[in-house]
């Protein structure tokens, strides 16, 4: 078959890895030592073996090394990823005001995005194809996109960015195809009062995700949106604006999946597990309309697979990938 005829398959995945800790460190740490979450974190990525995965939940550092001890570690099982990219998230950045009206300033609430320390649950993007120059837009004001009137206090405006972890446009260059990765990264909607500031956040951070996709060729979407379709709560007519995108497909990923008691969604499409608000579909793999997606799951084990048991001591989330076939 002719060179230009040949086509190459690209599995795309995004991972809530729950890898962050509760201090600057703790994450490298519990990884080089081969801490239990960790390792089955990292057992779960290689049982997927994606070209390129988005993980969540992990935590940033200046000098990169608590991703480098994931990449090596991912590597010496045999998954190797040489292209990373991990900017500074929002996550834990003092805002140096009180945001959630306790009297104090300096709180895990009153940061940036929400975090214990700078870099706390941050994103990571792997990749075993060369990455381009990122689009870094977490600097984006929320109170230029949206009317912050009663959400921040006086003056906060001017500080508070939409992107409640990060937002990044990256080039992804597959042989002879430029893919266009687009993070979702969206806050959670709950956690708020009446005046339903974490939705409305939620909500902006999903549009100008939407906005984004139609502004870039072969667009492929890969997060957490941290709305379901249809239960639980967030804005879902803004998640439905990204899901039905005319530019993107939605291939509904499956696995075994949770079910929740009066739930109304699929339960073979739920990607975490949480106590409370119950299994939900939160995490995405969006590829453009005009790629061909050849296979699409998520990394819910049936009960009776050996394999549930990691999964479930990795954390709440779940992996979901999609293969795409480039020409």
């Amino acid at each position: 078959m002719p060179a230009a005829a040949m086509a190459e398959r690209l599995r795309v995945a995004t991972y809530h890895a729950g890898l962050s800790r509760k201090g600057p460190g703790l994450m490298m740490r519990d990884v080089l030592k081969g801490e239990e979450q960790a390792t089955a974190a990292l057992d779960t990525i290689v049982a997927a073996a994606p070209d390129v995965v988005l993980l969540l939940d992990v935590d940033w550092d200046a000098g990169g090394a608590a991703l480098d001890a994931v990449a090596d570690a991912l590597a010496e099982r045999g998954v190797d990823y040489p292209y990373r990219l991990a900017p500074r998230p929002n996550s834990g950045r003092p805002s140096g005001f009180d945001l959630d009206g306790d009297g104090r300033t300096h709180r895990a609430r009153d940061a940036l995005g929400y975090g214990r320390f700078t870099g706390d649950g941050g994103l990571a993007l792997l990749s075993r194809h060369p990455l381009g120059a990122p689009r870094d837009l977490s600097d984006i004001l929320w109170a230029d996109r949206d009317d912050v009137t009663g959400l921040l206090p006086e003056g906060a405006g001017a500080v508070v960015p939409l992107a409640t972890i990060g937002q990044w446009v990256v080039p992804l260059e597959v042989g002879g195809t430029r893919l266009t990765l687009i993070t979702l990264a969206a806050g959670t909607p709950v956690f708020d009062g009446p005046e339903d500031r974490n939705g409305r956040r939620n909500a902006a951070e999903l549009a100008l995700v939407a906005e984004l996709v139609s502004e870039v060729d072969h667009p492929v979407v890969l997060g957490r949106a941290n709305v379901d379709p249809v239960d639980g709560e967030g804005d879902r007519d803004a998640l439905a604006a990204l899901l039905d995108h005319p530019a993107l497909r939605d291939p509904e990923p499956r696995g075994a999946g949770g079910g929740g008691d009066g739930h109304a969604g699929d339960p073979a499409l739920d990607t975490v597990d949480w106590e409370g608000p119950g299994p939900l579909r939160v995490d995405y793999v969006l590829p453009a309309r005009d790629l061909a997606v050849t296979a699409a799951g998520v990394d819910w084990p049936d009960p009776d697979d050996p394999r549930r048991e990691i999964v479930e001591t990795a954390g709440s989330g779940r992996l979901v990938w999609v293969d795409l076939t480039l020409p």
